[in-house]
């Protein structure tokens, strides 16, 4: 018999139900999994996140709260693991996405954790919405961008007031240069050499050189600077890059469907850069299936020799045929809200990628972009 002063349990069922309590108060939704992936403990933050009952998941294959591709593709991983024991998410936090009951794709940051229970092993996955709080991060970003922006432009401004000054000089001595020059020649005969006429034009060449410094300082201020092209995981920059673009977009009820060509997985690219890309392209697409009434997302990859093509397809009432002759080019774009520059953005990232991007009607309604990056071997 225990101890009346004794807090803790002793018997299983009190032991049952005192861990049953703390799941319930455990903001991270936790969901315990045996080695056939079926469900065998669901929090109740998990059916808060989710949607499910306990009841209603406890047997079920844990791929139910996947969107694909993992969830036609988590068995085979499971099977992997169980028969090399190649850990390559168990213990290693990472940021994916995760379904909801009613198909609404969300992120998540998710840490798996691995047990045994005598000689039964089981798996531990700690899921936290990370929905509020990238919204807090973006709307965090977009304030920095904006103070940035504006920091810029005052430097923008004071440099640009320095360089009509410093340029006014050396173009007004190169008219007067030139004027000289002008009036010489009417006063000298066609047979004179003439010297003073020389001199003066090696100084308006050195006053242009000038000018063309000048305008070289701006050129390098303007530059971001080199661009570090290095392997990256493409379904890496794929998930966290759609996993950012689908902030605030729940209640839009977008269905992603994600299917990257396995051959290609490794390519040669800036990572900021190239999830700046997928970033604006994802948007774009989700802002185009606003008003529509089937609202499905697609992202594929597929391998062509050394390049993976990259698309990014769209349910929503396509492109206007004016707008689309000139999408690429600077300030023009569908979007009353919009400054244009996205895309054209996107093309230069692209081609400095040695790749290129263009767009397709989807039969049926929509719009796939798509843009080339390099395989790295």
């Amino acid at each position: 018999m225990s101890d009346a002063s004794d807090p803790l349990p002793r018997t299983r069922e009190d032991t049952e139900a005192h861990l049953r309590s703390i799941l319930a108060t455990v903001p991270d939704a936790m969901v315990v999994i045996d080695e056939n992936a079926q469900i065998l403990s669901f929090s109740a933050a998990a059916e808060k996140i989710f949607g499910y009952a306990e009841s209603e998941v406890l047997g079920k294959n844990v791929n139910l709260l996947m969107p694909a591709p993992d969830r036609e593709r988590h068995d085979g991983y499971l099977l992997s693991y169980l028969r090399t024991g190649e850990r390559k998410i168990i213990g290693i936090g990472r940021l994916t996405n995760a379904r909801r009951r009613d198909g609404n794709t969300f992120p998540i940051e998710l840490l798996i954790g691995e047990a045994w229970l005598g000689e039964r092993r089981i798996f531990t996955g700690f899921i936290r919405d990370l929905t509020e709080r990238l919204e807090t991060e973006t709307r965090l970003r977009d304030l920095q961008s904006e103070l940035t922006h504006v920091r810029r432009v005052s430097e923008m401004s004071t440099l640009a007031t320095s360089i009509a000054h410093e340029i006014n000089q050396p173009l007004t001595a190169i008219a007067n240069y030139c004027e000289g020059a002008r009036l010489l020649l009417e006063r000298l005969p066609p047979s004179d050499d003439g010297e003073n006429l020389d001199s003066m034009l090696e100084a308006t060449a050195a006053q242009v050189l000038r000018a063309g410094e000048i305008v070289r300082r701006l050129r390098d201020f303007m530059s971001h600077g080199r661009t570090t092209y290095k392997p990256e995981n493409l379904p890496r920059l794929v998930t966290e890059a759609n996993a950012l673009a689908l902030v605030g977009t729940r209640e839009h009820g977008i269905e992603v469907e994600i299917d990257l060509d396995p051959s290609g997985s490794t390519v040669l690219a800036d990572r900021i850069q190239i999830q700046q890309v997928l970033v604006n392209l994802i948007r774009n697409a989700i802002d185009a299936m606003i008003g529509s009434v089937r609202r499905h997302l697609r992202i594929d990859s597929r391998r062509d020799g050394d390049l993976v093509t990259v698309s990014v397809a769209d349910t929503g009432s396509g492109l206007d045929p004016v707008v689309a002759a000139n999408l690429f080019q600077p300030f023009i774009t569908s979007k009353q809200s919009g400054m244009g520059v996205g895309l054209s953005i996107c093309r230069t990232i692209v081609e400095a990628h040695r790749g290129r991007i263009w767009f397709d009607a989807v039969e049926g309604g929509g719009t796939v972009f798509k843009f080339t990056l390099p395989v790295a071997e």
